[in-house]
């Protein structure tokens, strides 16, 4: 792995890109998010490992921000999805693998009776509370303070360019605090059509939490009550902790959840998987696209699907992120840092003690990527099947390194 050494051609894509799209580069990907330094060009990827414009290779903890969940180009993903693609992906209609698709997945996901699909997060998020809004012939939405469902206008973190209206229905609440879920339900009154939880809290920027049984329990005790539906938002975890879905581990069904990002290992996929009380509300609505019915992710996210549920890719991938914490925690300890590591360890946020503006996690994270590891400053980052012990030790080695470069530099807590 070799250290950066300069990034004069990912300076001049960036360059040329500012001429023809705004900005240079648009959402979550757009490095300017981050910190000056980042590469934001990439020329290849393989198993866990990314290069970047300029040839540098990184050990990736990013994962294309999660959809890498078995590894870049895995044989078998790659080789379904070429076999169909070699006989027909878009066309007028679907293809078997649709049926296919859903008829795994129904039986797999713990909740599901039926499935949607679609291209990205923010489609199954949307088309979920559309479903649950036609289901209940209702309008009063319940999401939590800071949680990220997606970027168009009833859930952009976003207000530029919103209306009040497009949020004219949607009641907010403090994730995980039973006493606020409660308030919010009681604002909503009869007019209550769907409350929306992310699978943990996963905000930007702070500490990650998991939910207990208790709270998601008051969740669906509520939407038992009231008639409304229970959405689970598993765009950003699903297929990462349990196959079954993230909130089998609790004993709580969702009416509906949404399903991306790992769903497919890469190529582009979404999909809505929802409990039999939700079925005529997605009969009666009116979702599509274009490129939706895509033969050829269906057929990398079948291989996907099967893979996690047949072999122990996800035992594996925890094993790993257990061993990337205790690592991490150690390196940091080796120089006078102290960590906050929480969340699941596949997908760990990892923020320094005392670091209130991010001084010193961009400069670990600049440091880190002159050892060859891709980390993030800011968001919860992912790890993938692919990623073995070894290279969870040399990523380790790394970010010691860096500790040690930015200790040397001066940048410790204030």
């Amino acid at each position: 792995m070799t250290a950066p050494l300069g990034n004069s051609r990912d300076q001049a894509l960036q360059d040329r890109a500012r001429h023809v799209i705004p900005n240079g580069m648009w959402g979550h990907m757009a490095t300017r998010a981050i910190t000056p330094g980042y590469p934001q060009f990439f020329s290849r990827a393989d198993g866990c490992r990314v290069w970047d414009a300029d040839g540098n290779g990184y050990i990736d903890f990013m994962c294309a921000w999660g959809p890498n969940v078995l590894g870049y180009h895995h044989p078998e993903v790659d080789a379904a999805a070429l076999r169909q693609l070699q006989v027909v992906d878009s066309g007028n209609g679907p293809t078997e693998t649709l049926v296919e698709l859903a008829e795994t997945l129904t039986p797999t996901l713990a909740h599901a009776d039926w499935c949607l699909f679609q291209k990205n997060g923010t489609d199954a998020t949307t088309a979920c509370v559309t479903i649950a809004r036609a289901g209940t012939g209702r309008r009063k939405v319940i999401m939590a303070k800071g949680a990220y469902h997606g970027a168009v206008p009833w859930c952009s973190p976003s207000v530029i360019g919103v209306t009040t209206e497009d949020r004219a229905h949607l009641i907010t609440f403090d994730w995980g605090d039973t006493a606020s879920l409660d308030a919010a339900v009681a604002q909503a009154g009869d007019d209550l059509a769907a409350i929306i939880l992310t699978a943990f809290r996963h905000d930007v920027g702070r500490d990650q939490e998991m939910p207990t049984r208790d709270f998601l329990t008051a969740a669906r005790t509520h939407c038992d009550r009231t008639g409304a539906m229970l959405i689970c938002d598993d765009v950003r975890a699903g297929f990462r902790l349990d196959v079954r879905g993230s909130w089998a581990v609790h004993g709580v069904k969702p009416d509906l959840a949404a399903y991306s990002k790992a769903i497919a290992n890469g190529w582009p996929l979404a999909a809505i998987a929802g409990a039999d009380r939700a079925r005529e509300g997605a009969e009666k609505i009116f979702t599509t696209g274009s490129f939706w019915y895509g033969a050829a992710a269906m057929a990398a996210g079948l291989a996907t699907v099967r893979i996690l549920r047949d072999t122990d890719a996800l035992a594996h991938t925890e094993a790993m992120g257990n061993r990337f914490r205790k690592g991490l925690d150690e390196a940091a300890a080796r120089h006078g840092y102290r960590l906050r590591q929480t969340g699941p360890v596949q997908m760990p946020m990892v923020l320094v003690d005392g670091d209130q503006d991010l001084r010193i996690g961009n400069a670990l994270c600049l440091a880190a990527l002159r050892h060859g590891v891709y980390l993030h400053p800011k968001h919860n980052m992912f790890l993938c099947a692919a990623h073995t012990a070894a290279d969870i030790d040399r990523a380790v080695e790394g970010v010691d390194r860096a500790f040690a470069d930015i200790a040397a530099a001066g940048v410790v807590p204030a």
